[in-house]
């Protein structure tokens, strides 16, 4: 029950020893050292294969980020099959697999396929069983190459496929000041008002008119 007018406040315990339960971060230089030597273990273990997985470059949603760039879930079916690339090797070779995005341009998929073929030329595949090639496997001697520790292969996807984040696909456009504005297009706000409201009310204009040619016509007879 709620309590009314000025009446004394109830015998609760609001002495707890706070100071005990302060929780103080020392061990970040420890923490910091285990999953190094964490990383360092994992890459070690999976070796040659490489640690993290190939990830396309998308876009940003939004009107305010939608002009940069960052690595997305997965590559699509579709450009899993422009690289060549069948869609259930691909997570076996360390490429991410997102069913259910799809691509909207010509231009991000360029990009994404362009990804996964520079990264396919780079990486060599074992076969399965040692002596018998298939088709998608590495040339014998690529693997005899690996074995030698002549040849270069792609131990870490991070450092060599990193994606820009701070721009995205080339655009038709590039921005500009206001002060750099020729003089009467300072108002670009205003512009684009006019020009909607021009195509929004196109029809009715036209409609209008020609109602108003007819009735003229009307006249002159």
């Amino acid at each position: 029950m709620a309590i009314k007018h000025n009446n004394e406040v109830p015998h609760n315990h609001f002495h707890k020893d706070w100071q005990r339960r302060v929780r103080v971060h020392f061990d970040q230089p420890g923490r910091k050292h285990r999953r190094r030597t964490a990383r360092l273990a994992k890459a070690a273990k999976v070796a040659p294969r490489p640690v993290d997985r190939l990830r396309p470059v998308v876009q940003c949603p939004t009107v305010k980020y939608n002009r940069k760039a960052r690595a997305g879930r997965g590559f699509t079916m579709l450009e899993l099959k422009e690289a060549g690339i069948p869609r259930k090797l691909a997570p076996t070779i360390g490429i991410s697999v997102d069913h259910r995005r799809s691509n909207h341009s010509q231009e991000s998929l360029t990009a994404n396929v362009d990804r996964l073929k520079s990264y396919k030329a780079r990486i060599i595949l074992f076969p399965r069983k040692s002596g018998q090639h298939k088709k998608l496997d590495s040339s014998e001697s690529d693997v005899k190459a690996v074995q030698d520790g002549s040849a270069k292969t792609v131990s870490r996807v991070g450092s060599a496929f990193a994606v820009a984040t701070g721009t995205g696909l080339a655009h038709g456009f590039s921005e500009v000041k206001s002060g750099e504005m020729p003089k009467g297009e300072d108002a670009p706000y205003k512009k684009l008002r006019e020009l909607r409201a021009e195509q929004r009310y196109a029809g009715i204009r036209e409609k209008r008119a020609k109602l108003k040619a007819e009735a003229e016509e009307a006249k002159k007879k």
